[in-house]
């Protein structure tokens, strides 16, 4: 029965501190990319670099202990890439009968972002500790899963008429040119739901119920974002920076 007594200890100081809870907002900026590889990598899933976007959220935080706490919340999240230079693009449907066969992609020097943004809802498990017995600051760090529900997917292209290529090197042209300053909206391309993990570290500065933090971290999703594999497989992830504010609406 050694246990009992340490039990008994951590549920006075969770009950003590039970009905501490912290309502708030938080906003930023989103550094997302696209991973891809595998067996499933293709010209079209490789090559993109981070692009930036909004971050910005409600949450709600139970504090079970001094020490532990848990925070869900909902936010909009920007994640998605993109490429710049010579890169692949499907074969339009007018050149697909005057090309070799087999030929699935050509080539053109023009701008590309993939512009995913989403509803997340993470739930962390939460850590801190001031920094001293009367400081005003405290250490944070939190981590857990989250689910994430695609609000729109587009794909925003620019660069003018470009001519086209049959080689990602530039040195087979085709003879022709397109106008790559087009936007098209890939949402029924991907898949509507991801699972994965974020996390972040902050600082909170606490004066009386309220309490201001700078935070940063990111997020990564397990799942695969096209339904299908013509486009290849990716996935998404991003670092995050925030700035937010919470109110002790019970104490």
């Amino acid at each position: 029965m050694k246990w009992l007594l340490p039990a008994i200890v951590l549920f006075c100081a969770t009950k003590a501190s039970a009905q501490q809870i912290d309502l708030g907002a938080r906003g930023g900026i989103s550094i997302p990319n696209l991973t891809g590889g595998g067996s499933e990598e293709n010209p079209l899933n490789k090559g993109y670099k981070s692009r930036q976007g909004p971050d910005f959220g409600i949450f709600g935080e139970y504090h079970f202990s001094k020490l532990f706490s848990v925070e869900a919340m909902i936010s909009y999240s920007s994640q998605g890439g993109k490429k710049d230079g010579m890169q692949a693009f499907p074969v339009p449907a007018a050149y697909a009968t005057s090309l070799p066969p087999g030929t699935k992609y050509l080539y053109a020097d023009f701008k590309s972002q993939a512009k995913l943004n989403y509803l997340m809802v993470p739930i962390l498990a939460k850590f801190g500790w001031n920094l001293g017995p009367t400081s005003p600051l405290r250490l944070y760090v939190d981590a857990g899963p989250f689910f994430g529900f695609l609000l729109s997917g587009k794909q925003v292209m620019s660069g003018g008429n470009q001519p086209l290529y049959m080689d990602e090197n530039g040195k087979a042209p085709l003879g022709a040119s397109s106008n790559f300053d087009q936007t098209v909206d890939i949402k029924d391309q991907l898949n509507t739901f991801n699972f994965g993990v974020s996390g972040n570290v902050g600082l909170a500065y606490i004066f009386g119920r309220n309490q201001v933090f700078v935070e940063g971290g990111g997020n990564y999703g397990f799942l695969n974002i096209q339904k299908g594999s013509a486009n290849g497989k990716n996935n998404t992830g991003a670092a995050t920076a925030s700035i937010g504010y919470a109110y002790r609406i019970k104490k």
